[in-house]
């Protein structure tokens, strides 16, 4: 006789779980594609190509790497246990050596300058945290304090006789980094040799999702400054130190369990000295490659660029992909207002954005985050008015966007966002804990 057995129910036979543990597992991956099919679906309802094309790209990631750079400085800190907070300042130190080097030695001297502006800064922030116990919030704004006024200083004493220079301003830099564009994908040279450009040819189409992933990879591999690809290849760098080598493994475990790194025999206090340095010098960087952009140093050029720094780093987890994600929208969202047309591209952008918000929505729905639910269907609300009411929305909404992400990525991740568990909590040799 036929018998029959009743199986209980799975958690893998819930589409909703399921779906909630491959968003969980892949996040950057699941966020790369629904960005890119957003901003697919919101040229083509907006009408404006210029939404996606390689130049928006191209000046995005000009905007990002600077705010990239802070925030790999505070992946170095904080995965070491430094809160640094003193980002900002530490760019305007690599600002002003820049500055000052690029205009004596030229550009290739400008990063090497930037470098150890910041470093110093970086150093000057571990002394404090680190060899005096100093409160790690007191010590960066203090740092962000006294790097505008020793910046102005500095300019009055080496720029303010020179032409060109003055108490705000360098002189201009000598002689160009360089550029490369890829060549066989992008229309670079190779070896002399002007090679194709399948992407350009693409992206010319306008066909839906295709050449909208062609004006991005264009962008991204065209005329690119030598600075903005060593940028790149920093971020790239800094995975491969923090997760692959001895090094990395210690540095991360002083920020996570220092008592179990002293046990080991590694100075805790040596490994936050040393990842401080090379925060502040990740930093002193990303200024550079602003003095770079502007071929002079500026006062106030960083704008805010730090603070958006550590406001990437939260939102990428504390991970370089992620970090590297988040200043990429930032940078995007920044880059347009340098675009021809930049209110056509606002309105597209808070489009995006809003279509965004209602797959940030339905996953909020999924897991239940009733607060989270509230935030962000009022925001999404907001936004698509937003879009429906204004013809040409005010070029400020820009600047408001990267916080108003990031309160919205706080609310839908605040579960899975951890930072190191000894992030900014002062360790002497012996302690235990």
């Amino acid at each position: 006789m036929a018998t029959s057995t009743a199986s209980l129910p799975t958690s893998g036979s819930n589409p909703a779980g399921a779906l909630t543990r491959f968003v969980t597992t892949r996040p950057m991956l699941i966020a790369a594609l629904a960005g890119v099919v957003i901003m697919s679906l919101a040229r083509t309802i907006s009408g404006d190509n210029d939404l996606t094309s390689s130049g928006t790209f191209g000046v995005a990631l000009r905007t990002a790497m600077p705010i990239a750079m802070a925030g790999l400085a505070g992946l170095y800190a904080e995965r070491s246990g430094t809160v640094n907070i003193g980002l900002e300042g530490m760019m305007i130190m690599g600002t002003i050596f820049a500055g000052w080097w690029g205009w004596y030695f030229g550009p290739w001297m400008a990063l090497v300058g930037g470098l150890v502006g910041g470093m110093l800064g970086g150093l000057l922030h571990a002394l404090a945290t680190v060899t005096f116990g100093v409160n790690h919030i007191v010590s960066g704004f203090a740092i962000n304090i006294l790097a505008p006024g020793l910046a102005r200083f500095m300019a009055n004493e080496l720029f303010s006789q020179e032409p060109g220079g003055s108490v705000t301003n360098s002189p201009g830099n000598k002689g160009d980094i360089g550029r490369f564009t890829m060549p066989l994908t992008s229309g670079g040279d190779l070896f002399g040799w002007r090679t194709p450009d399948p992407l350009g040819w693409l992206e010319e189409k306008q066909w839906f999702l295709l050449s909208d992933v062609a004006g991005l990879l264009k962008g991204l591999t065209t005329n690119l400054t030598l600075d903005i690809v060593i940028s790149v290849l920093l971020v790239v760098f800094a995975w491969y130190v923090l997760w692959r080598t001895p090094f990395g493994l210690r540095l991360r475990s002083a920020g996570e369990k220092p008592s179990a790194t002293d046990s080991l025999g590694v100075s805790v206090a040596r490994i936050r000295y040393q990842a401080m340095a090379i925060s502040g010098a990740m930093a002193g960087f990303g200024g550079a490659v602003l003095v770079l952009f502007s071929n002079r140093y500026q006062e106030g050029q960083t704008g805010g660029r730090g603070f958006l720094g550590l406001a990437t780093l939260i939102l990428g987890n504390w991970r370089p992909s992620g970090l590297l994600g988040g200043a990429g929208l930032f940078g995007y969202a920044s880059g347009i207002t340098l675009r021809t047309s930049p209110e056509e591209l606002v309105r597209g952008l808070v489009l995006a954005a809003s279509m965004a918000l209602v797959l940030a929505l339905v996953w909020v729905l999924l897991t239940k985050k009733w607060v989270a639910v509230a935030v962000v269907a009022a925001t999404t609300v907001v936004g698509f008015w937003s879009y429906a009411a204004f013809e040409e929305p005010n070029n400020q909404f820009v600047y408001m966007f990267p916080y108003v992400v990031v309160l919205v990525v706080v609310s839908v991740r605040n579960q899975s966002l951890r930072p190191p568990a000894a992030a900014g909590i002062p360790y002497r040799k012996g302690q235990q804990g």
